[in-house]
């Protein structure tokens, strides 16, 4: 007898896979179908860990027994081990510069100095960049008056990509921008450096000759989940000059220059290095100790960047959302100093 395959086929498409829905012809789980006169030969194709392996082999023996009780069946399993296609890759950040400012304790200005030495290079021209990594305290919002912000999604070359904000001609990314001011973010460690990969590697920076990014104070999580997955190029350290801020900024050097890691420290710079009043602008107060920074810089071997002092407009016009470079206020000249030093040392 000669079995019609056009049959075969059409007998085999009434069969669907109780899961899914769909016929087994269209799904390909039926593959190399053959009719050697009175033997029918098929492979069957499954998923892994397919539960209806059994029944839909035992559908098919009775679908093709009834029309064709003479014929001689030779069905063979197999399983689909073939991997899944590759999701496509966030290409690495096009900036030049991946700068990553640190500090070794909270409370010494590192986000003020990060946002105020952005806007010095955005001044100078530098295509500059923005990422607030300081998941657990996120204050860029605060500083550029911009809590309500909400950046898009785009698609791009088949990749959803977050679109930074922009002010002061700054790209600027926080983690602050996704939740409300009033909440408290309290996240476990995997949640965290997923956060930090989506907000650096799926954000679309475009061409940057600089991106500045905020880390948390310390060392932990955050800051190796930043360098495996943005390889900065350099550190920038904050501190003031007391000696319990210098005791952490050592253990932050010792980081970086870890083997494991190896990021050069581009330079210190010391912040609230002193009070001057404005009603006696000649004179000084060196309210947390004197050259600290300095010296640290120099036992350490790295660059000493300069000295930032404890001016009221700084604070001032970070609460505002206007960094103090921005207005020209008092204070500006040392951020733009100290991004000058800075440059040098990078060229």
């Amino acid at each position: 007898m000669k079995y019609d395959t056009e049959k075969i086929i059409k007998l085999l498409s009434a069969i669907k896979h109780p899961e899914t829905g769909n016929d087994i012809v269209s799904t390909e789980t039926v593959r190399n179908l053959e009719i050697d006169g009175n033997v029918i030969k098929m492979e069957l194709w499954f998923k892994p860990n397919d539960a209806f392996v059994s029944s839909i082999k035992k559908a098919v023996e009775t679908s093709l027994k009834n029309s064709f009780p003479a014929a001689e069946l030779q069905l063979q399993d197999f399983k689909q081990t073939a991997s899944p296609p590759r999701k496509k890759e966030y290409p690495p950040v096009n900036a030049k510069n991946i700068i990553a400012i640190a500090s070794g304790k909270g409370g010494v200005g590192k986000s003020t100095v990060a946002v105020n030495i952005a806007v010095a290079l955005a001044k100078k021209s530098y295509r500059t960049g923005l990422l607030d990594a300081d998941v657990y305290g996120p204050s860029i919002p605060t500083m550029f008056a911009m809590h309500d912000a909400h950046p898009a999604i785009i698609e791009k070359d088949g990749l959803e990509l977050i679109v930074p904000a922009e002010k002061f001609g700054i790209k600027i990314l926080s983690i602050g921008f996704f939740v409300k001011p009033d909440d408290a973010i309290i996240w476990r460690g995997p949640a965290v450096t997923s956060a930090i990969k989506q907000l650096g590697k799926q954000t679309d920076w475009g061409e940057l000759d600089f991106l500045l990014i905020d880390l948390p104070p310390g060392t932990g999580d955050v800051h190796l989940t930043i360098i495996q997955e943005l390889k900065p190029t350099a550190a920038v350290i904050v501190t003031t000059p007391q000696q319990v801020a210098l005791a952490d900024v050592v253990r932050g050097i010792s980081m970086f220059g870890n083997t494991n890691i190896n990021i050069p420290v581009a330079g210190l710079i010391e912040n609230m290095s002193w009070f001057t009043p404005a009603e006696l602008p000649e004179n000084k107060y060196y309210i947390f100790g004197k050259n600290g920074g300095k010296k640290t810089a120099e036992q350490s071997k790295i660059p000493f960047l300069g000295e930032i002092p404890l001016i009221q407009s700084v604070r001032e016009s970070g609460d505002v959302g206007e960094p103090v470079v921005f207005t020209n206020s008092a204070g500006a000249s040392n951020f733009m100093e100290v991004a000058d030093n800075l440059l040098s040392i990078l060229k």
